[in-house]
């Protein structure tokens, strides 16, 4: 098992920026992905970012060049620095972890809101 605690979402004017945390515990050994998803109100869950465990990195387009993720193996957590926030981005974020067994864990959700 893998729990997730997710922190660092809030309220910020188009244009700013947020940064979000990911710690996880239990049986961190097995993790080889790390990543975030998020849902909008009326929408699917998709895919923002994620890193595997070798350091390679995946983005979804629409967040390439504003949104960066980061992993420190040593505190097994994973930060989203997210810049040039726009109102679509408003959303729940999810952190979501894989393990090499198979084992899919979510974090609780935070919520993102950008507006004026």
């Amino acid at each position: 098992q893998v729990q997730l605690v997710e922190s660092g979402g809030g309220l910020v004017q188009p244009g700013g920026s947020l940064r979000l945390s990911c710690t996880a515990s239990g049986s961190v050994f097995s993790i080889y992905a790390m990543g975030w998803y998020r849902q909008a109100p009326g929408k699917q869950r998709e895919l923002v970012a994620v890193v595997f465990s070798g350091g390679g990195t995946n983005y979804a387009d629409s967040v390439k060049g504003r949104f960066t993720i980061s992993r420190d193996n040593a505190k097994n957590t994973v930060f989203l620095q997210m810049n040039g926030l726009k109102p679509e981005d408003t959303a729940v974020y999810y952190c979501n972890t894989n393990t090499f067994g198979g084992l899919n864990s979510w974090g609780q959700g935070t919520q993102v809101t950008v507006s004026s």
